[in-house]
């Protein structure tokens, strides 16, 4: 059994003691450091931009899984690979060309990853399944922290493992937004590969010990 993911998503961390944060995930049993990037306009919400992710860059020593919630992202995919992103992930609602996007990504050394918000279903990624690395799977919509758990995911979960096997894809599944000690385990069983966590982990009493337990449950 492949090693299960859990990436911490810095969006709840304390942005007055973000190195304090980023310091605590690379001491913690967390894989990735999940970083999203809004600008207001594909969601009602503005995050952060590049310093702010160069300062991340430079304490990181994790994988940086960068999560675009931007229109037209296609302008920003050399500055992202620059700044040191390993993963960078768009919306598929927001590619008007998302074969060449994905061909860009990788082009600039990156893994590409296609996210879905959720009403898109993901039978619309089926023809470029071999082209995407990742695939990040929204259970909440878009643009804000805290929200709840939306249960149809676990029915998208399965039919997206389903369509990565029928391919022959070495597509791997992350999923975002909600997640917790309750679900966490249902997940994986789904198929999930991956597992974003921001609330949940940096508003507990020890986020290193939440990592750690999440760990535990996605890979028991």
């Amino acid at each position: 059994m492949t090693n299960k993911l859990i990436a911490p998503s810095v969006l709840a961390a304390d942005f007055g003691n973000l190195q304090r944060d980023i310091e605590m995930i690379n001491n913690s049993d967390a894989d990735w450091f999940h970083i999203d990037i809004m600008d207001g306009v594909f969601v009602p919400n503005i995050s952060y931009g590049m310093p702010v992710l160069q300062a991340i860059a430079k304490h990181a020593n994790k994988t940086l899984d960068v999560h675009l919630m931007i229109v037209d992202p296609d302008r920003y995919i050399k500055t992202f690979a620059d700044l040191g992103s390993n993963i960078l992930t768009v919306h598929y609602e927001a590619c008007t060309h998302l074969h060449r996007t994905l061909q860009a990504i990788k082009a600039e050394g990156m893994k590409a990853g296609v996210a879905i918000n959720p009403h898109t279903s993901v039978e619309l990624l089926t023809d470029v399944i071999k082209d995407i690395d990742l695939v990040l799977v929204m259970s909440v919509n878009p643009g804000f922290g805290g929200q709840s758990f939306i249960e149809n995911t676990y029915k998208k979960v399965k039919r997206l493992k389903e369509i990565i096997k029928e391919n022959g894809a070495s597509t791997m599944i992350e999923v975002d937004g909600g997640v917790t000690n309750k679900n966490a385990a249902a997940l994986v069983e789904a198929g999930a590969d991956a597992l974003v966590a921001g609330s949940f982990v940096f508003k507990s009493e020890d986020p290193k010990r939440t990592i750690k337990e999440l760990k535990s449950l996605a890979n028991q």
